[in-house]
């Protein structure tokens, strides 16, 4: 079994035992792959594609420090940390509530490299230049000051570090941009405005030396390198 294999195993065994949003973004149980469907028009083959395109970024071997913001329930990131038993992982939210379900999966799995941090990713507590690697999964489109987080997630990077993760982006399938403006933003759960690939590339061109984006579905997926 390969590395993706294993840790796809994991997803699915975590999300069934969260809540509703872990089981979509697992497609764990049926819910949530009716919703999968319905919302972001992915299947098995795709919903893999974007969760493994997003992480691809992160070598099997990284032993350096990382940055998680925000780390959310932790559904899609503890199984990868514990196949990196040698980095430094600070996992950081602004919601106690949904790191807290991270922090029982990280102690479920006896993840000792991992620490948690509550903070603003619009003013992160961290010094410049402190991760290797920063990773942002899902974040951006519920930020309020994307600008001030695209600043932040740049100034606490080392020179020659990886910026990458994905994030809902307008304007690339129909029926998610509905869904999103009737429902996501009503809700509060996501906050406009929203990139478009476009938009993202140009945004990431002006603060990185190297950058690569693309997308699968709705989800926009980048890799930078400072």
């Amino acid at each position: 079994m390969t590395r993706h294999d294993e840790i796809r195993q994991s997803y699915k065994a975590l999300g069934n035992m969260g809540n509703i949003y872990d089981g979509i973004i697992t497609r764990s149980t049926l819910l949530g792959k009716i919703m999968d469907g319905l919302i972001w028009g992915l299947d098995g083959e795709l919903s893999a594609k974007w969760i493994e395109d997003a992480l691809a970024p992160i070598p099997e071997n990284f032993s350096g420090s990382l940055l998680e913001v925000p780390v959310g329930t932790g559904v899609l990131t503890m199984p990868l940390y514990a196949s990196l038993p040698k980095s430094e992982i600070t996992c950081l939210d602004y919601s106690a509530d949904m790191m807290g379900n991270a922090k029982k999966r990280a102690a479920a799995m006896g993840l000792s490299n991992v620490t948690f941090a509550q903070g603003d990713v619009g003013a992160l507590p961290f010094a410049d230049e402190s991760f290797d690697l920063v990773l942002s999964l899902n974040g951006f489109h519920a930020f309020p000051d994307k600008a001030a987080a695209f600043r932040e997630t740049y100034r606490v990077l080392k020179k020659g570090g990886v910026f990458c993760g994905c994030f809902y982006i307008a304007g690339q399938f129909p029926r998610t941009d509905w869904f999103v403006k009737h429902m996501y933003v009503p809700k509060g759960f996501f906050t406009p405005p929203f990139e478009t690939i476009g938009s993202l590339g140009s945004r990431l061109h002006e603060l990185y030396a190297e950058v690569e984006v693309h997308s699968v579905r709705a989800e926009g997926i980048f890799r930078c390198v400072k």
